[in-house]
């Protein structure tokens, strides 16, 4: 699952990376080294491709309460054209979600080690997502999640779906009456595409986000953490 990333890379870059339109300064969010669900980040639209501001916890429109989008900040790659609260926006409303990198933790239960883990040639990683507005709530979006690759298993039994610049057309492009392709594009990452480096504990706090959180620590233990999956994730993983 993906439960907290960072996107601190400055707006303009972004659209630059994204070849969209630029984002109105005036509603740019800052840069956040800890987005954590239910804040404001940013995802990549199409038609024209464009920065929209959107709410992590997709909501669809028949929902009754906010607090719904807590329960989806993330979606199955195998499930999402099924699940009820997905698959209309899997088919008409995909989008792409900037992060310049996320968190994973790892460890025994009291020890859990937080790991920062990015792109290995320093770009901005794209990850599959999908966005919906619902009519008192506003727009809302969720991070589609997939197998792990081998490298990532040793972590985590799943990883954000990461979705190269060749992949952004196929993705992005509404109204196909069959996203068989699209499924097809939520597959884990190339095994070399990503690296990983221990990081402060200070991230398990929601009120942090500086760029102090990405920085590298040292760890009492040189081997790599032990993967740890017996407690229930914190948020849902739809």
């Amino acid at each position: 699952m993906c439960a907290r990333y960072s996107r601190h890379s400055d707006p303009q870059v972004l659209a630059d990376f994204f070849k969209s339109a630029p984002l109105e300064p005036a509603v740019a969010p800052p840069p956040n080294f800890n987005v954590a669900p239910t804040q404001q980040s940013l995802v990549v639209l199409d038609d024209p491709r464009r920065l929209e501001v959107m709410r992590w916890g997709l909501i669809p429109a028949w929902a009754k309460d906010a607090r719904f989008g807590a329960r989806t900040i993330n979606a199955r790659a195998e499930t999402v054209a099924d699940k009820p609260a997905f698959r209309a926006a899997f088919r008409t409303r995909r989008c792409l979600v900037p992060a310049d990198g996320f968190y994973e933790w790892t460890g025994p239960r009291k020890k859990r080690q937080p790991l920062y883990i990015h792109r290995t040639d320093g770009q901005p990683l794209a990850l599959a997502g999908l966005w919906e507005w619902h009519g008192e709530f506003g727009c809302t979006f969720t991070i589609i999640t997939t197998t792990p690759s081998d490298w990532m298993s040793a972590i985590h039994s799943r990883m954000p779906a990461i979705l190269e610049p060749n992949d952004w057309d196929a993705w992005l492009s509404a109204g196909d009456d069959d996203p068989g392709w699209q499924a097809a594009l939520l597959r884990p990452a190339a095994e070399h595409l990503l690296r990983r480096h221990p990081v402060s504990r200070d991230v398990n706090a929601v009120a942090n986000s500086g760029p102090d959180l990405i920085q590298p620590v040292a760890t009492p233990d040189s081997q790599p953490a032990q993967v740890w999956d017996s407690q229930p994730p914190l948020f849902g993983d739809q």
